[in-house]
């Protein structure tokens, strides 16, 4: 099947809003049987509460990098800056803390719901990464409205892509499939790369598409660039 255009999914996601519609792009992420101790695992990652603070290596790499994504950000649905900053922080935050790259978490963001906070696609997917319901049962609090609070659904969606590249051991286009319900088809992961290479990050006073990767410490990040086939180092 053909990719899809991006300014053709963006027109679509905005004919569904003008209408009152929260429909969103996202796929269906399937249920499958998983041991005790992964389900445990995963419900313990969603569970924890610890200080909500992204890492930057400085002050002024985070000042640099919250504006060049703030001003990345759709207007339309992010209009107030303080609101974006937020945003912005609990992204990089939940990235980091899953050992995916910030930049990633919002490509997908992009394509999933354009940033939209209560987007529902029509399979059911809910919020900002288009997590489905059944999640909370497996591995929240059965909570099915706190997929519309913005840190829960940040939370669920990047500890479930993590858990997609654990079981693709590292392979982020397989992952990328499995999140969207679409395991073996390229349109998805394709839109995705795309998306994460607009929101790629270079440093004030680089050239050359220079990118600053930000990850978990002592965790490799999801992926290198080219999706297919790739796998994380030493996966």
């Amino acid at each position: 099947m053909p990719i899809v255009p991006r300014f053709f999914l963006a027109a679509a996601l905005t004919v569904c809003a003008g209408l009152g519609s929260s429909a969103a792009w996202g796929g269906a992420q399937n249920y499958e049987p998983m041991a005790a101790s992964v389900r445990t695992a995963l419900a313990a990652a969603v569970a924890e509460r610890s200080d909500p603070e992204p890492q930057f290596r400085s002050v002024a790499e985070k000042i640099d990098w919250l504006d060049q994504m703030s001003a990345r950000l759709p207007r339309r649905w992010k209009p107030d800056y303080r609101q974006r900053i937020e945003f912005l922080k609990a992204v990089r935050y939940e990235a980091q803390r899953a050992g995916l790259e910030p930049e990633l978490v919002l490509g997908l963001i992009e394509v999933e719901s354009n940033f939209r906070k209560y987007a529902v696609s029509s399979a059911g997917a809910r919020g900002y990464m288009q997590v489905m319901p059944f999640w909370t049962d497996v591995i929240g609090d059965r909570s099915r409205p706190a997929l519309f609070d913005m840190r829960a659904n940040l939370r669920y969606g990047s500890v479930i892509l993590r858990h997609y590249l654990d079981i693709e051991n590292g392979d982020l286009f397989r992952a990328l499939g499995r999140y969207n319900g679409s395991l073996g088809r390229a349109e998805y992961p394709q839109l995705v790369q795309r998306a994460w290479d607009r929101w790629k990050y270079r440093p004030a006073g680089t050239f050359g598409g220079v990118t600053n990767v930000a990850h978990t410490p002592g965790r490799p990040p999801a992926a290198p660039p080219a999706l297919a086939g790739q796998r994380r180092p030493g996966g």
